[in-house]
């Protein structure tokens, strides 16, 4: 039976150049086909605001909302690692909120580790995470929650300054205490520069090739989405919307046409004759009435008498 990566591993994978496989999934099914096609980490990603809730961003996203997909995904894979994201505002207020949020996650969501946006300004609270034995993994980069204050989603540290901002805040991540830190739309030199730079692991979503690992979307693997936004630093390995939209289509026809369902759908009894059940036959449901009548004609008879 498959054993669940733990961050002493991650790290030792770094180490040896193994590359990092992560994938987001959001339920039961999606996580257990993920942990079936071996996924080394899972991530239960406020993305889900934007491709299950219909939300045009991650803000909305609650920790409610969090602690219902995680404990679903955990269940469906649980031999796997599983990363869950803190959402918009439920950090950044004190290390005792940081904290207990982070525990809901953990105690309720069941998962193995909570990640956490920002650079040196949330060290603290990462920090202060650690020490209670709550696992964290950071993102910098291009950070979703930030996304109207970065003004809108675009390749972040292209700057000279910009850059080293990047580095420092990741080296500052990694002295609070992180296991791993995504690293997200950034040039390839510059997480590639950012990897060098730590001994813990980076994991890249459109940062290029320099990373440890790399994380993608569920639904932009799978075009399992519509309409479908292509994305210049995703792979697509299937086309599941049109799959779906298309059987979904079938279904509606055979409905319509009656060819849906047929004699192979449906059950038979065992038992006949049993029409009189379903009123196709009257003549026993006659008898039994008429004798009934006969019976009690008799029973006035006997006390008239």
């Amino acid at each position: 039976m498959k054993q669940p990566l733990t961050i002493t591993k991650l790290k030792k994978m770094k180490q040896s150049g193994e590359p990092i496989s992560v994938l987001t999934a959001y339920d039961y099914p999606s996580a257990r086909l993920a942990e079936e096609a071996g996924i080394d980490v899972i991530l239960v990603g406020d993305s889900l605001g934007n491709v299950v809730l219909g939300y045009d961003s991650t803000i909305p996203v609650t920790l409610d909302d969090m602690v219902y997909h995680s404990r679903a995904a955990a269940r469906g894979a649980q031999h796997t690692f599983i990363v869950t994201d803190l959402p918009f505002m439920t950090y950044r207020l004190g290390n005792e909120t940081t904290l207990r949020n982070a525990a809901r996650l953990m105690q309720e969501g069941h998962a193995h580790a909570v990640k956490m946006e920002g650079g040196a300004d949330i060290a603290g609270e990462i920090a202060a995470c650690v020490r209670a034995g709550i696992p964290v993994m950071g993102h910098i980069g291009l950070t979703p929650q930030s996304v109207h204050q970065l003004g809108g989603y675009k390749v972040q540290g292209k700057l000279p300054k910009e850059a080293q901002q990047l580095i420092d805040d990741a080296k500052a991540l990694e002295a609070a205490g992180a296991f791993a830190i995504v690293v997200e739309l950034v040039t390839e030199q510059l997480a590639e520069a950012i990897s060098k730079s730590l001994t813990i692991p980076t994991i890249g979503i459109g940062a290029g090739r320099g990373c440890d690992g790399q994380v993608l979307v569920y639904h932009d693997i799978l075009q399992y989405a519509s309409p479908y936004r292509q994305k210049r630093f995703v792979k697509t390995y299937a086309d599941l919307g049109a799959t779906v939209r298309n059987a979904i289509g079938e279904y509606v026809a055979d409905v319509k046409s009656r060819a849906f369902p047929q004699q192979e759908h449906a059950f038979e009894s065992e038992l006949e004759p049993l029409k009189h059940v379903y009123g196709n036959d009257t003549s026993e449901a006659q008898s039994a009435d008429e004798k009934e009548t006969v019976s009690r004609d008799r029973m006035h008879n006997q006390t008239t008498a």
